[in-house]
């Protein structure tokens, strides 16, 4: 064996060894709640596809017409041939319902993530972001100059600390957190963090990754925290929206400038023209049907309240069972019961914090819920 290959073959027995190697399992979701995996058919709590739409008749027809129009891919970079104007449509759609004055629409939510914060801090400058805050948020920060410091989660004091000891020495600073937290399911204290800001003139990140489509009639965190519009809201076409694909909301000069210079941006291929038009056709879902949109954080809080849980503060909810044996284990048993519940270990989640992440959407049956949540109390009484 080759040093390569003794390289990884070593890290992977480690990996095994500690209940943390990963594996890909092949799976056909059916209709965006069941599932086929090793030749089971499983009702998935598992999914980001929180409306459901992925396999709505209208979304699919529109990314089927698009592919007729415009083929299967971009074709090049949006500053070559990749700009089609179901992107300009796109952009200018997540904008007037994020009530922000433009939008940019990158490849995925992570590579939006790693182009934003560069491209807006050096350095000199400052950034802040929540310990709990999703990877795409650190690895922009790890292509950035910027000094960066992680406050304690949702800690608004600490945060407030940080600032009162370090931007002082910075040009700029910013602060990044999620909205909704996708391990955990609480949210960001967005209002508190908002004021926070404004007092030590830093620009707000929030990423809407898993609150967009889902909180305050589908508008996101940013909306249900009643706050004053975070100047940088981020998100994905990949969960709610139902499709792929990442966007920033922002002023049109700060649009502007990830156009030019968001490295993420400039050099990747185009969105393929079936994934914006899905996520139009999407949008269009979304504005036009309110009860849909509060569908998953309804069913999320039956769930809670069936095993006397905390009221969920999202679609997601975890159970913390400690040990990533313990989460592997739990997840099996579910399965069992005719269930997908994917086990999440570190470094996902911090050590010592395996868990069960239980995903709701529109379209989960009461009667679904309620069998899940029988078979989830058999676990906790072991």
């Amino acid at each position: 064996m080759n040093s390569l290959d003794a390289f990884a073959a070593a890290k992977l027995a480690e990996l095994d060894a500690a209940g943390l190697r990963r594996r890909l399992t092949p799976a056909l979701r059916e209709d965006g709640v069941h599932i086929l995996r090793d030749g089971r058919r499983l009702v998935s709590f598992s999914c980001n596809d929180y409306l459901n739409l992925s396999h709505h008749p209208a979304v699919k027809a529109a990314a089927k017409a698009a592919i007729e129009t415009h083929g299967a891919g971009a074709g090049g970079s949006r500053l070559v041939t990749g700009n089609t104007p179901l992107l300009e449509e796109l952009e200018r759609r997540l904008a007037r319902f994020k009530r922000l004055e433009a939008a940019i629409v990158f490849g995925s939510g992570y590579l939006a993530n790693a182009g934003i914060t560069p491209t807006l801090a050096g350095a000199g400058d400052l950034i802040l972001v929540d310990e709990l805050a999703h990877a795409c948020l650190f690895a922009g920060t790890q292509l950035s100059p910027a000094k960066t410091l992680r406050f304690r989660h949702n800690d608004v004091a600490h945060a407030r600390a940080l600032f009162a000891a370090h931007r002082g020495g910075a040009r700029h600073a910013l602060l990044l957190t999620d909205g909704v937290f996708s391990m955990d399911g609480d949210l960001a204290p967005l209002a508190e963090l908002a004021a926070l800001c404004a007092d030590h003139d830093a620009w707000l990140l929030s990423d809407d990754a898993h609150g967009l489509g889902v909180l305050a009639d589908g508008r996101g965190s940013v909306a249900a925290a009643g706050s004053p519009p975070a100047p940088l809201q981020m998100g994905t076409l990949s969960k709610a929206i139902g499709g792929y694909g990442g966007y920033l909301c922002a002023s049109a000069p700060v649009v502007d400038l990830m156009k030019t210079r968001a490295r993420t941006f400039v050099y990747s291929t185009g969105l393929p023209p079936a994934s914006a038009a899905a996520a139009i056709a999407a949008l269009d879902v979304i504005e036009s049907d309110p009860a849909l949109t509060a569908r998953p954080l309804k069913t999320a809080r039956a769930f809670c309240a069936a095993l006397g849980l905390a009221p969920a503060q999202s679609p997601i909810v975890p159970l913390v069972l400690g040990a990533p044996q313990a989460a592997l284990e739990a997840s099996r048993s579910l399965v069992e019961a005719g269930f997908l519940v994917t086990a999440i270990r570190p470094p996902t989640v911090p050590q010592g914090t395996a868990r069960l992440r239980f995903a709701f959407t529109a379209g989960h049956g009461e009667d679904d819920v309620a069998r899940l949540a029988q078979a989830v109390r058999a676990l906790m009484r072991r």
